[in-house]
């Protein structure tokens, strides 16, 4: 009997097949295979943008402008994501993708890693830029992910994958937020609904949860493969190292944070195992990924990035950027080109040591800090900051906020000068804030509420949405 359309996971062998052929030999091709792999498909992106989506027939010219017989992508419109989500029926490529039922889907937490109309696959941002988003991939992006995230992700255990390609000997237990139809959680689900026989494998624990429910949780699962923000590894390599904790994963993954030279060298030391970084977004899953030697890799024959100054300008190798343009060789059904990411990227001026063509990216990205508060017994309790942030933006519904701490019981509460009604969003957030503190034992916690304050940048410029103490002498503490 077939399965309901809902039920049905995006997926393509034939496709998959193709993409992971020529992912595995780009390593033989060099600089320039990558350039033309990257031509060829920025002008297969603009050609189906211009035929398919209303809001870019409007933003690109009719013919794409060219220098030396390549697209001069500088020439094209910067995108933003607040304009394309207030146009959004208009900016898809599928006319039968409308908003209204997207969020109807999203609404149901029973439809997490399944597919949308029967062949994409959905999952929304958090909003912590500000502006939450939705972003809807079909069969030939999720392809290109599984190939990049398969055959570009450096392992420790070289021997091992030999052995097991498909991880079914491993335990997977994944802490993050789960709230929502969030990349990291639809793709989990996404591959317990493709392999059914991995489900016991894969272990999805909310960073929401308290502290000692994760630990609890973790020693009885026993995960080989730990995978987390760096914020959380931080967190439980502390409760490792005071004991609480047993676990002895062989890896651990980390992403969707800054990952400090502190927090990964804290992290192998305690657990003994080697600390592997990604780089991605809801935008582009794999943007990037460490190679041997620790560097970052931008996966740029799928992944266009442009590293720009506060003007727009674009910025040369060795110079960290404002923000970074982004643009998705991958997905046709929903066009990002020339996307305003963000986050602060560096672009190396040489060559990595381990001899790939692809180049070396350094990231700035979240730089959110932990807040270690004191319950009423006077013992620490840390407050991770994704679930500061999943808390106030999916509870209680407030993008534009900022979490300053003043003491170990005391939070000065801001939310953006664009909100309509600073003073019910602060009750709100502050009602949400006060609850989670009853919960975890500080009945004495005080919020300053603070409307009309400017919201804190850090070192990336992008808005800081929770910061510490500036006395946190914690291992990998932002400043």
């Amino acid at each position: 009997m077939a399965l309901p359309d809902f039920q049905v996971p995006v997926f393509d062998a034939l496709r998959l097949t193709a993409v992971g052929l020529d992912v595995a030999a780009v390593q033989r091709l060099g600089a320039g295979g990558i350039a033309a792999r990257q031509a060829g498909r920025l002008r297969a992106l603009l050609r189906v943008a211009r035929e398919r989506s209303a809001l870019y027939r409007e933003l690109l010219p009719t013919s794409a402008p060219e220098a030396g017989g390549q697209v001069e992508l500088a020439a094209l419109a910067v995108t933003h994501k607040p304009a394309l989500m207030e146009r959004f029926d208009d900016w898809v490529a599928d006319p039968a993708i409308r908003l209204e039922e997207v969020r109807t889907f999203l609404a149901d937490p029973d439809r997490v890693g399944s597919a949308f109309l029967g062949r994409y696959i959905v999952w929304e941002s958090s909003g912590t830029s500000g502006e939450p988003g939705v972003f809807v991939k079909d069969a030939q992006a999720m392809a290109v992910y599984d190939a990049l995230e398969a055959l570009r992700r450096h392992t420790p255990r070289p021997l091992q994958r030999m052995v097991d390609p498909l991880y079914l000997s491993e335990r997977l237990a994944f802490v993050g937020a789960t709230g929502g139809h969030f990349a990291s959680v639809v793709s989990l689900e996404r591959l317990r609904r493709l392999n059914p026989w991995l489900g016991a494998a894969f272990h999805t624990l909310s960073i929401m949860r308290p502290t000692a429910e994760l630990v609890a949780e973790l020693n009885a699962f026993a995960p080989t493969i730990l995978a987390s923000y760096p914020t959380a590894v931080a967190l439980l390599a502390e409760q490792a190292r005071l004991g609480a904790l047993a676990i002895r994963p062989a890896e651990i993954w980390t992403g969707g944070e800054t990952l400090t030279a502190a927090v990964r060298e804290h992290a192998e030391q305690v657990f003994g195992c080697s600390v592997r970084n990604s780089y991605g977004a809801s935008e582009f899953l794999a943007i990037g990924g460490e190679c041997a030697h620790g560097r970052l890799h931008a996966n740029a024959d799928w992944v266009i990035l442009e590293p720009v100054d506060e003007r727009g300008r674009p910025l040369p190798p060795g110079k960290a950027s404002h923000s970074v343009l982004l643009t998705n060789l991958a997905n046709h059904v929903q066009p990002l080109i020339r996307y305003d990411l963000g986050d602060s990227v560096r672009f190396a001026a040489e060559p990595c040591a381990c001899g790939s063509p692809l180049p070396v990216i350094e990231v700035r990205g979240r730089e959110d800090d932990p807040l270690v508060m004191q319950d009423d017994a006077g013992r620490h309790v840390t407050w991770l900051p994704l679930a500061l942030s999943t808390l106030l933006e999916e509870d209680v519904g407030v993008f534009d906020f900022q979490l300053v701490q003043r003491g170990p019981r005391t939070l000065a509460l801001r939310v953006g000068a664009s909100s309509e009604d600073a003073a019910l969003a602060l009750a709100r957030c502050s009602k949400a804030l006060h609850a989670l503190a009853r919960r975890d034992g500080l009945h004495g916690l005080r919020c300053i509420e603070e409307p009309g304050q400017p919201l804190l940048r850090g070192s990336s410029g992008k808005v800081q949405r929770v910061v510490a103490l500036e006395s946190d002498p914690r291992p990998g503490r932002s400043t």
